[in-house]
């Protein structure tokens, strides 16, 4: 509720700028800086000696100035920009976030169009450059970022500016559309004990096939299999072999603590052993539901997250991406009003040490643990003019 709060003040803030900021903004490069003062060095010129070849230069050198103001509005006239983000992201590991450009005008194509993609809070430091749109057609351009930290990316608008056609004056302008993406934290490659052979308690039910003690169902007997596994009578029914299928051996869940109780004068130091927890759950939790195992994330906060083999392991490192840390002092609270016998409020987490607090994880459909190469985007957010 109070990240609800926090984020309509954003957005209301977002739109009353668009409202009163210019509509284009114009920025001098390096040549338009010296074509300015050649030209004004011939307006004096010619002011002064009254000679009519200087005025007839400055009048043409203005008529390029003016060209040059309208060939660049036209170019960034009707113009659609779509962003499609990765399905996950992971620190560490480059993805891709592809940039759409469509251009609405009938006969009049668009050139050299830059768009930059600005985040919340980040500099904006990737760009698509599309040397030419035709008109009522549209272009595809990609960049490739890599994410320094987890938690949520979020994606506020895009800044669309040319320089054509002499490249004396670069016009841009802000369009907002606003695209989230979940920093999933990074995983190591972990080495886990081998499971000893036998049955084990508490775990799921047994399900699969496998190589264990209960059975999953009947079958028909193949060559090379085992033939003590033949039930004859059923054999003797249906005038075929017919052989028992056995289940797999069930496992108990991997119970994986986690302190997230953050001491009230925590320094950087603090902050870096944090990260580097999230780090290590996040790679024993992948490690073993890539085993098969159901995995439980506990935190000392009260939270948690299960996932196993049928959801993967996108639950848990979601679940740890918008993880925060817990001041002592409401853990303290918390712990005092349950031994009272009070209900204990939940404990809220605590601000990042670069942003506000986050809202619990939504659910995410099953998936696969995370791929080995980076996911094709999917997503797409769209900001027209």
């Amino acid at each position: 509720m109070k990240d609800v709060k926090e984020e309509k003040p954003s957005r209301f803030r977002w739109r009353w700028w668009s409202r009163r900021r210019p509509p284009r903004k114009l920025k001098f490069t390096r040549e338009g800086k010296f074509f300015v003062g050649i030209t004004l060095g011939v307006g004096f010129a010619a002011i002064n000696t009254g000679n009519n070849l200087l005025y007839l230069l400055l009048g043409m050198l203005l008529a390029l100035i003016i060209v040059s103001g309208l060939m660049s509005e036209l170019s960034l006239r009707d113009l659609t920009v779509v962003r499609r983000l990765p399905l996950r992201a992971q620190v560490g590991r480059p993805h891709l976030v592809e940039i759409e450009v469509f251009n609405h005008k009938g006969r009049v194509p668009s050139y050299a169009i830059e768009v930059e993609d600005l985040r919340a809070g980040q500099p904006a430091d990737k760009r698509c450059f599309f040397l030419k749109i035709s008109p009522k057609s549209a272009q595809v351009a990609a960049y490739r970022r890599t994410p320094a930290k987890r938690g949520r990316d979020k994606h506020v608008g895009f800044r669309i500016a040319t320089r054509f056609p002499f490249g004396l004056f670069e016009k841009s302008r802000e369009v907002p559309a606003e695209g989230e993406l979940i920093i999933y934290p990074a995983v190591d490659t972990v080495q886990l004990p081998t499971m000893p052979a036998g049955r084990y308690s508490g775990g799921d039910a047994a399900f699969g096939r496998g190589h264990g003690d209960d059975y999953l169902g009947l079958k028909l007997l193949r060559d090379g299999e085992d033939p003590r596994d033949v039930h004859w009578r059923k054999s003797a029914a249906v005038g075929q072999l017919v052989s028992r299928e056995r289940a797999r051996d069930a496992r108990p869940d991997v119970v994986l603590p986690l302190d997230v109780i953050r001491p009230d004068d925590a320094k950087d130091e603090w902050w870096s052993t944090f990260e580097r927890k999230i780090r290590d759950v996040a790679s024993r939790a992948v490690a073993h539901i890539k085993r098969f195992d159901a995995v439980t994330i506990k935190t000392t906060g009260g939270d948690g997250v299960r996932a196993d083999r049928t959801t993967g392991a996108d639950p848990l490192l979601r679940f740890l991406a918008l993880l925060e840390s817990v001041p002592a002092s409401a853990a303290q609270a918390s712990a005092k009003a349950k031994s009272e016998g009070k209900p204990p409020a939940r404990l809220a987490p605590s601000a990042r040490k670069d942003g506000a607090p986050e809202p619990p994880p939504a659910p995410t459909p099953p998936s696969d643990p995370m791929p080995s190469d980076p996911t094709p985007p999917a997503r797409s957010d769209k900001a027209a003019e």
